[in-house]
């Protein structure tokens, strides 16, 4: 690969000469402008305004625009002679972990490259050193006239470059979050989890730029005249309708599982996925609500004729004692008179006995003989 910056990173009294190389490269598609009239290309001519006539790329230099519109002409000798120490040189100020680095502040990669034989060792030392500490280096650099700020970290068996930006060069994010103040519910998260742990990891080297390829299709068709256009593939932008949410999500984990391969189990948040057709319109948790208070409505008649029903028990089992106790008391009553009844048959008894053998002992003494 072709080095676009010579130097030397800095580490203490450790110098270690390198070659800045690219990591990154662009692949996007890039147009010219035509006339649309007959196809012919528009360029941009550099013309000096003084003479008008079009200037030459090895005639153009630098200069700087006053506020007066007046020009100050920059040499890239008056650059040169600037005392800075990052002219040529990567100078690593501090060793930090690498979760204090915002990766708001990331710029360009790039990948250093040991510059020589003699670089092998101490380039290898500055590798393995920030392998074992876990950590980065931060340096500052110069490069196409200004000076910037980088991350050195450990990519397989090269030490990479971040160029970062400056604190200052983060905007705050004002006026950005919503205003409205908004409550997420347990439910709610719990399938956002689920919908995140349903999709799972991906291959980053799996991913590709699907826009570019179908633009390169383009091309080819159209330069071979077998182009066709085609109404099927328009693509309707998503409308501002208000969605139900948790539908939504419960949706998202269907689908996710679906296209991983993977049925719809008998957890919380299948089952709650289950709950929620596509054409549901209320989400489970509100059908809950629902059925909770139809249970109750339904139980409040139920309540009421329950104490009814008690109370005309109550008053049966009243009544059915009132009458087993008369019955009781009559009984009492006829036990007691069937027992005065036996005792008078007993005494008459005894009198009718004692008439029959008195008259039995008189019927049995001999009369009396009266002599003629």
């Amino acid at each position: 690969m072709r080095s676009i910056w010579n130097g030397a990173i800095s580490f203490g009294l450790v110098s270690i000469p390198i070659k800045l190389v690219n990591a990154t490269e662009s692949h996007s598609i890039s147009f010219r402008q035509i006339h649309l009239a007959d196809g012919g290309r528009v360029r941009y001519r550099k013309v000096c305004e003084l003479d008008g006539e079009e200037v030459p790329a090895a005639e153009i230099g630098k200069g700087y625009e006053e506020a007066d519109g007046s020009i100050v002409p920059i040499t890239e000798e008056d650059l040169a002679q600037l005392p800075l120490a990052t002219a040529r040189t990567i100078e690593i100020m501090s060793f930090v972990p690498a979760e204090e680095i915002d990766p708001l502040q990331m710029d360009a990669a790039y990948y250093l490259a040991a510059n020589g034989a003699t670089a092998a060792k101490p380039y290898t030392l500055l590798r393995e050193a920030l392998k074992r500490s876990r950590k980065v280096a931060i340096a500052k650099y110069a490069l196409r006239g200004r000076e910037r700020l980088g991350m050195l970290r450990v990519v397989g068996d090269v030490i990479a470059m971040h160029g970062l930006l400056w604190p200052d060069e983060i905007r705050e994010p004002e006026g950005v979050a919503p205003e409205a103040s908004v409550s997420v519910r347990d439910a709610e998260l719990d399938l956002a989890d689920a919908l995140m742990a349903t999709l799972g990891d991906v291959e980053l080297s799996s991913l590709k730029d699907e826009y570019r390829e179908a633009v390169e299709e383009l091309i080819t068709a159209k330069a071979g005249g077998a182009f066709e256009p085609s109404s099927e593939a328009v693509v309707k932008p998503a409308g501002g309708q208000v969605i139900d949410l948790m539908a939504a999500l419960e949706r998202s984990v269907r689908a996710a599982k679906a296209s991983r391969g993977e049925g719809v189990g008998e957890s919380g948040a299948d089952a709650g996925a289950d709950a929620g057709e596509a054409e549901a319109e209320v989400t489970p948790i509100r059908r809950k609500r629902a059925a909770s208070a139809a249970a109750a409505a339904a139980a409040a008649p139920k309540a009421v004729g329950g104490k009814k029903s008690t109370a005309a028990s109550a008053k049966k089992t009243a009544a059915a004692s009132k009458k087993t106790a008369t019955a009781k008391s009559t009984s009492k009553s006829t036990s007691k008179s069937t027992t005065a009844g036996k005792a008078g048959g007993t005494k008459s008894t005894s009198a009718a006995a004692k008439k029959t053998a008195a008259a039995s002992k008189k019927a049995a003494t001999p009369r009396k003989r009266t002599s003629a």
